[in-house]
C-alpha cells in the first residue's frame, strides 16, 4: 500500500509540474541567432536599441530564443549590414534602410526621403497606414523582412566648416550625408559621401570632407565633431523623422513559429520607443554643452530650404520615371504626408508653437 500510494503522489505531482509550466517552454524551440549592427557600441542609444531589442527577446522566450548582437565590423561592415541578412550570413541585421540605396532608391523609404514625415507619422503611417506592408512587399525581393527598430526624431543638419547663408554656398562642398539625400544635395552642387559613423569625424579632421551630418546633439557630442567643424546647421530636412529597422533573414523568419514572429515584432516595438525616447532625454543637454564650448548654431534660411525642396521635388519625379517601385510608395507616402500635416498644423504646430513662445518669454 505504502508504494503504491507514493506512486501516486509522485504522479499527481509530476502533472501538477507540467500543468505549472510555462506553455513557450513547452512548445518553443531553442533558437540562435546572430544581429549585425551598422553602428559602433560606442554611439549607446543607436546601437544600445539593438542589445534593448535582443534583450527584450530573451525575457519574452525564457532565453529560449536568443540573438547575439554584433556591433558594425564585427562581422561586415556597417554598411553591407543589409546584404549579409540577405545572403544568409546572419540571420538579422540592425541598420537605416536608406544605406542601400545603391542598390534600389526605394528603400530610402524605409527610413527617411527629403522634407518627408516627422516620426509620429513615420510610426502611423509604418504601423497603421500600410507603410510596413508596402515596404515588406519591396524588401521581400531582397530576401529580407523588416519591422521598425528605433526613431532619431528629426535631425539637425550637420556640421559645416564655413557658413551657410544661401544655396550657392553649398556648390562644391564634399558633404557626408546618407540616403536618398546626397542625390538632392547633388542639384545644388554638393558632392556626397557615404561615410559609416566611426569613420566621420578622421574624415572631417583630415578635410577629407568639408560638412558631415550624422543624428544630433547627443550622438555627435561623442563623436567630437565640434572640434572640427564650427557651424551647426538644423533642420536636417533630409530626416525628419529617420526610422531604423530590424532586418530578418526571410527564410529563417519564415521558418519561426507563431509566437517568435509575434516576440520579434514586441520586442523591435520596444526598441523603437526607447530610442526616441533617449534622444529626446538626452538631446537637451547636450545641446547646451555644444553652445557652451563655442558651437555656432544656426538655422538654414528659408531660402535655402526652398531651393532643397524644389530640388527634391526634382529628383523623386525623375527617379519616378525610372522606378516602378519607388513611384508606387511615394505616391502613397505623399498622400499619407498631406493628410497628416493638415491635422498637424491644427493642434500639435498651435500647442508646441504658444509652448515655444512662452518658454523663450520665461
Amino acid at each position: 500500500m505504502e508504494r503504491r500510494a507514493f506512486i501516486k503522489t509522485a504522479t499527481v505531482a509530476a502533472a501538477a509540474t507540467a500543468i505549472a509550466a510555462p506553455a513557450v517552454a513547452q512548445t518553443a524551440p531553442e533558437v540562435r541567432w546572430r544581429l549585425t549592427s551598422s553602428f559602433p557600441k560606442s554611439l549607446d542609444t543607436i546601437y544600445g536599441a539593438a542589445e534593448v531589442f535582443s534583450k527584450a527577446v530573451a525575457e519574452m522566450t525564457d532565453n529560449r530564443f536568443q540573438i547575439q548582437v554584433f556591433a558594425a565590423g564585427e562581422i561586415v561592415p556597417g554598411l553591407q549590414a543589409m546584404q549579409a541578412v540577405r545572403d544568409g550570413t546572419v540571420e538579422a541585421c540592425h541598420t537605416a534602410s536608406y544605406y542601400y540605396v545603391g542598390i534600389d532608391p526605394t528603400f530610402a523609404f524605409g527610413t527617411a526621403v527629403p522634407f518627408g514625415l516627422n516620426s509620429r507619422q513615420q510610426d502611423a503611417w509604418q504601423y497603421l497606414g500600410g507603410g510596413m506592408e508596402l515596404m515588406n512587399a519591396f524588401y521581400a525581393k531582397h530576401n529580407i523582412y523588416a519591422v521598425p527598430a528605433g526613431n532619431t526624431g528629426c535631425q539637425m543638419g550637420g556640421w559645416f566648416r564655413k557658413e551657410i547663408k544661401t544655396a550657392a554656398d553649398m556648390n562644391g562642398l564634399k558633404m557626408r550625408i546618407g540616403g536618398f539625400a546626397g542625390r538632392t544635395m547633388q542639384k545644388l552642387g554638393v558632392v556626397p559621401q557615404q561615410v559609416a559613423g566611426g569613420d566621420i569625424y578622421p574624415s572631417l579632421e583630415k578635410g577629407t570632407i568639408d560638412a558631415a551630418e550624422w543624428v544630433g546633439p547627443y550622438d555627435d557630442q561623442k563623436l567630437g565633431f565640434n572640434k572640427v567643424a564650427p557651424f551647426y546647421y538644423y533642420p536636417g530636412w533630409w530626416e525628419g523623422g529617420a526610422m531604423l529597422h530590424n532586418m530578418f533573414n526571410i527564410t529563417k523568419y519564415n521558418a519561426l513559429p507563431a509566437s517568435y514572429k509575434a516576440v520579434l515584432f514586441n520586442a523591435s516595438h520596444q526598441a523603437n520607443t526607447w530610442m526616441q525616447a533617449k534622444y529626446d532625454a538626452q538631446n537637451p543637454a547636450a545641446l547646451r554643452q555644444l553652445v557652451a564650448q563655442g558651437t555656432q548654431l544656426r538655422p538654414f534660411s528659408l531660402e535655402v530650404l526652398e531651393a532643397c525642396f524644389k530640388a527634391s521635388n526634382e529628383v523623386n519625379a525623375e527617379t519616378s520615371a525610372q522606378n516602378a517601385d519607388f513611384k508606387k510608395i511615394l505616391d502613397h507616402h505623399t498622400a499619407f504626408r498631406g493628410e497628416q500635416y493638415l491635422w498637424w498644423q491644427v493642434a500639435e504646430y498651435t500647442y508646441d508653437t504658444f509652448m515655444i513662445r512662452a518658454r523663450a518669454r520665461g
